[in-house]
């Protein structure tokens, strides 16, 4: 006779003993125990496994093709609208020496022209030829409505008959264009710097006066040059800036000749302040100042505006 059958076997999985019945398989036996977890794609029953896979790499951003722009919808800068100029006529008033080798020519209009600070105009003498010149006012600061007024090098009248190409007294007929010109006064933000060479002050001074009237609290540099010491005619309109609140100003000379204290030696450029991107620019003189000036305020992208001399003047 046989030896009955045990209904529970033992099965060890894993370390883990685990109890059987007969004809059970281990595999199930271990999954109903939760030994081991379900699988899908077990014994043929689903899809099996997915292979291991790398982590996806990010794709590489492809290259940005531009289109061509429409013409029609681009935006076109707003043009700056032409001044119109004007035509008047007058007569030489009066000329007075301003310093050994500097005159100060006055033109009285029949009617006013109007113009801004840093503008130029068109001189034409009865007889003589056209001269571009920038209108200033005395160095004390006056002047009448109907009145141009010049500062020209020269030690007397006769020295300016080269210049216009005919005799300057008072009582010439003259012709008068403008405005013309590109370095106008322009009210705005950052450092108004100012840079005059010789009877180039004419312009700065007309633009230093006007500003300080508009923008009093805006800050002010002034750069006076001169081949001699001695055509420095602007201290009276220097001693009204000191006191308007302008403390920043410079005055330069080539020559040692009977130089005040208060005139550094060396060219007038070798005295501008380090400029900024926000400074305005403003430079009367010849044309090889002008053209210092200019590079220095392209170093530092500053805002540059030229009033130049004509030869002789």
């Amino acid at each position: 006779m046989r030896a009955p059958t045990s209904a529970r076997c033992s099965l060890v999985v894993n370390g883990q003993p685990l109890r059987v019945s007969p004809g059970d398989t281990s595999l199930e036996t271990a999954l109903a125990d939760g030994v081991i977890a379900p699988m899908s794609g077990l014994l043929g029953q689903g899809a099996g496994p997915a292979s291991r896979r790398l982590p996806v790499r990010a794709r590489r951003a492809e290259a940005v093709t531009l289109s061509v722009p429409d013409p029609d919808a681009a935006i076109r800068p707003i043009k700056a609208q032409a001044r119109t100029t004007a035509r008047r006529a007058g007569s030489i008033d009066t000329i007075t020496a301003l310093a050994p080798r500097v005159l100060q020519v006055v033109a009285t209009l029949e009617r006013r022209l109007a113009f801004e600070p840093g503008d130029q105009v068109v001189v034409t003498l009865e007889g003589g030829n056209p001269v571009t010149l920038t209108p200033t006012l005395g160095v004390e600061g006056g002047a009448e409505l109907n009145e141009l007024v010049f500062h020209l090098r020269g030690e007397c009248a006769d020295d300016l008959t080269a210049l216009f190409g005919c005799a300057v007294e008072p009582g010439r007929t003259v012709k008068v264009k403008g405005p013309v010109g590109n370095g106008t006064y322009r009210p705005g933000g950052g450092r108004l710097v100012l840079v005059a060479a010789e009877t180039g002050f004419a312009g700065i001074w007309a633009i230093a006066r006007a500003a300080r009237y508009v923008e009093p609290a805006r800050e002010i540099c002034l750069i006076v040059g001169a081949r001699d010491p001695l055509d420095l005619y602007m201290r009276p309109s220097l001693e009204w800036l000191r006191a308007t609140g302008v403390t920043r100003i410079t005055l330069a000379a080539d020559r040692h000749r009977q130089r005040a204290p208060d005139v550094r030696p060396g060219p007038l450029t070798a005295h501008i302040p380090t400029l900024r991107a926000t400074d305005v620019v403003h430079a009367s003189g010849c044309p090889s100042t002008l053209g210092a000036v200019e590079v220095l305020a392209a170093a530092a992208g500053a805002r540059f505006y030229p009033i130049p001399l004509e030869p002789g003047a």
